[in-house]
């Protein structure tokens, strides 16, 4: 029973059950401070455009936010998971101890009753056996029916927010994400209760615990050991989550006004492979390079925001979103814009959109370099497409400020459809550079990863065409996956001593590789070449 016996008051008892829950939520406490501090978009987006609060360091370390979401998310599930076992554990003892029929201390400190002038310690109020005295604590106490219900909540959320629920249900992951509510409720008032209690500091000084002892079946009979009088620790946690709450709840209300804003849809354009590109206008709206907002369809659903690269420049008077059409929400974005429709549709017919955004993200930071390597795989080619536009116009207004030099770009396909939508902005770029006398300027590498016997026999006939067969480029078309290693060592060779940035918007396998590749590749000597890697997160 000693377990729940503070330190300061009667600590009797052998086996720490108490420390091992206490400990636990002391750093639950810490790190349900910081679980919605990434995600608090707008916050983040502030602090990485204020160049005077975040330097390009601070600023790839704010780009990790949702990977520093989640190690906290797993940090939480693992202290919660400590707690929860131990507090079984306290549990079991306390309903042991207030059915124990000797007159033991142990079995004196759990009869101790709220009346006259004694307080309870024991917080099993009831003498029934386990199991039923157990579950009768866990639902009927403030404590356990609060704990039972945040680690329901916390189950289904990390269940959820796995890859495979993520990428096939997101529609799944994205209600059941919003338990957090529920579970930071239940966070608040889970102390409450008051259920850890510890002898009060009046009556230390009366009632000395090493002295007591001895005589606890004389307690209140003799003057040295009055009944010892304990009350509960008052709850804490709020104090810890309630600053990053009041910042939530200012971002959420930021998204509200913003979804209240007016947004036009001025023309959709079906690409091939599925694809669908909305072009967009707003008032007030401004961007950078391949930032990213949020969409919601109130036609396809009222609660559902979605995130979605931008593919516009900054200089274009409108601002666009590539969509590939791959689950229920965007099937259904798709056919209110009446893409399933043969017959032109009128611009009063489309539907309303609403956009959170935009948001801040690595690829801002493709023009503090003099040489960068871009990375796309699918569809992650969409902020490149932003990147690239923003550089035509640059080179188109004025070449003389652009600090990028060199720009190698790779992009990954497993279907030759996917081509189709984005070729058109390379041949442009390669037309405008070559009209500047500029061609080595952009590098770019275009891999075919996927393909069945009749393609590649199509491919060998066409091959000494001057054009690609499958882009209309004058760079062939590669087949497989790029040699890393050989490319990395290529590029250092022709830039030493530089810093060259890498960008990638692709999956996570190919993140890792990235990754490894820039530290294997960069030099020790601070002067030698430094590849900084890059990842966008949504």
């Amino acid at each position: 029973m000693g377990n729940w016996v503070e330190n300061e008051g009667l600590s009797i008892f052998v086996i720490p059950f108490l420390a091992w829950a206490r400990a636990p939520a002391a750093c639950l406490n810490f790190n349900c401070m910081l679980i919605l501090l990434p995600v608090c978009r707008n916050l983040l987006s502030f602090l990485r455009g204020s160049s005077a609060c975040c330097s390009v360091r601070v600023r790839r370390q704010l780009d990790r936010n949702l990977t520093f979401h989640k190690l906290v998310a797993w940090m939480i599930a693992l202290h919660t998971t400590i707690h929860t076992i131990a507090h079984l554990f306290n549990v079991e003892n306390s309903v042991n101890a207030r059915n124990e029929k000797e007159a033991t201390l142990q079995s004196v400190l759990s009869h101790l009753e709220d009346k006259g002038n004694e307080t309870y310690l024991n917080f099993a109020r009831k003498e029934l056996p386990n199991p039923e005295g157990g579950l009768y604590v866990a639902f009927t106490t403030l404590a356990g029916l609060s704990g039972v219900i945040i680690t329901l909540c916390l189950i289904l959320i990390i269940t959820s927010s796995t890859k495979t629920i993520r990428r096939s249900y997101f529609e799944v992951f994205w209600f059941t994400h919003h338990l957090f509510v529920i579970f930071f409720v239940g966070l608040v008032i889970h102390g409450a209760g008051q259920i850890v209690r510890g002898q009060t500091g009046t009556s230390l000084e009366e009632h000395n615990p090493n002295d007591c002892d001895k005589h606890f079946t004389q307690w209140g009979k003799i003057r040295e050991c009055p009944i010892p009088q304990f009350s509960g620790n008052p709850p804490m946690t709020w104090k810890w989550v309630v600053g990053p709450i009041f910042l939530y709840l200012c971002e959420r209300l930021v998204r509200f006004w913003r979804s209240q804003q007016k947004v036009v849809i001025t023309k959709v354009v079906i690409h091939p492979f599925k694809t669908i590109e909305l072009q967009m206008k707003k008032k007030g709206f401004k961007m950078e390079v391949g930032q990213y907002i949020f969409v919601k369809c109130p036609a396809v659903s009222m609660l559902e925001w979605h995130p979605f690269t931008l593919t516009s420049a900054p200089e274009e008077d409108y601002f666009s979103i590539h969509i590939r059409i791959v689950g229920d929400w965007t099937e259904g974005l798709f056919n209110v814009c009446g893409c399933d429709k043969q017959e032109f549709q009128d611009a009063w017919k489309l539907p309303k959109i609403a956009v959170d955004g935009p948001f801040g993200t690595a690829s801002e930071d493709v023009f503090s370099y003099e040489t960068v390597m871009l990375v796309g795989a699918g569809i992650g080619v969409t902020p490149f497409a932003s990147v690239l536009k923003s550089v035509w116009y640059k080179y188109c207004n004025d070449a003389t400020n652009l600090r990028l030099k060199k720009i190698y770009f790779y992009w990954l396909c497993r279907d030759t459809h996917a081509f189709e939508w984005f070729a058109d902005l390379l041949q442009s770029l390669e037309v405008q550079m070559q009209e500047r006398n500029n061609a080595a300027f952009l590098s770019y590498n275009i891999y075919l990863t996927g393909w069945d016997e009749s393609q590649a026999t199509h491919f060998t006939v066409h091959h000494d065409e001057e054009k690609d067969v499958i882009t209309g480029l004058k760079q062939k078309t590669l087949y497989g996956r790029p040699n890393w290693e050989n490319e990395f060592k290529m590029i250092a060779n022709q830039h030493p001593s530089s810093r060259i940035g890498v960008f990638l918007c692709g999956p996570e396998a190919l993140a890792t590789t990235l990754n490894r590749m820039s530290i294997n590749n960069s030099e020790a000597d601070p002067r030698g070449v430094h590849f900084i890697f890059n990842k966008e997160n949504f």
